[in-house]
């Protein structure tokens, strides 16, 4: 039986659940022996293989039209989605942007800062994505798996990966989401 094949991509967030993958340390290694890891921000392959992933993982919230992009690609050549820490699953903190708007944001980013010099202006280019209301994952594509967390630790992480990996579908509850 072929190994599922697995792939990830971020969107907007810190990359911290990237960095809690990363933290299964050796346990990644008996990991690859149940998963044919894919494209990921990590790996040198950056896309969902064209003809499909048994698991696809999305890290981050949605806040731009590129991110939506990103989603809708991974939700077409996925069997399963995982949206994985509290970006993904709720806005996260980026959400917070969701109060002011996103030109409010961008004004204070680019022209407000202390830093900002006096010729500060918002970037604006056809080559640039367009901002929209910070949005959960599952607000934009259908999600089946939901890892809440900021970031989800490392053996939430192996635990889902490992159940999904095995054909099971991970049942998150109780204590798990307080592994550390």
């Amino acid at each position: 039986m072929a190994k599922p094949k697995v792939a990830s991509d971020w969107l907007s967030g810190c990359a911290g659940c990237h960095m809690s993958l990363l933290d299964i340390d050796e346990r990644i290694i008996a990991l690859t022996e149940l998963i044919d890891l894919r494209a990921t921000p990590i790996t040198d392959l950056k896309e969902p293989d064209e003809d499909g992933v048994d698991v696809g993982i999305l890290e981050g919230c949605i806040n731009n039209t590129y991110n939506e992009e990103v989603a809708k690609r991974m939700r077409e050549r996925c069997k399963i989605l995982v949206a994985l820490g509290d970006c993904a699953v709720f806005g996260g903190v980026p959400a917070m942007r969701n109060f002011s708007g996103a030109g409010e944001a961008l004004k204070r980013a680019y022209i407000e800062t202390e830093s900002t010099d006096s010729e500060g202006k918002v970037p604006s280019d056809p080559e640039l994505c367009k901002p929209t209301r910070v949005k959960a994952i599952s607000e934009v594509v259908h999600v089946d798996v939901f890892v809440p967390g900021c970031p989800p630790s490392a053996d939430v992480i192996f635990y889902v990966l490992s159940e999904l990996a095995q054909g099971r579908m991970p049942e998150l509850k109780g204590n798990m989401l307080d592994w550390h």
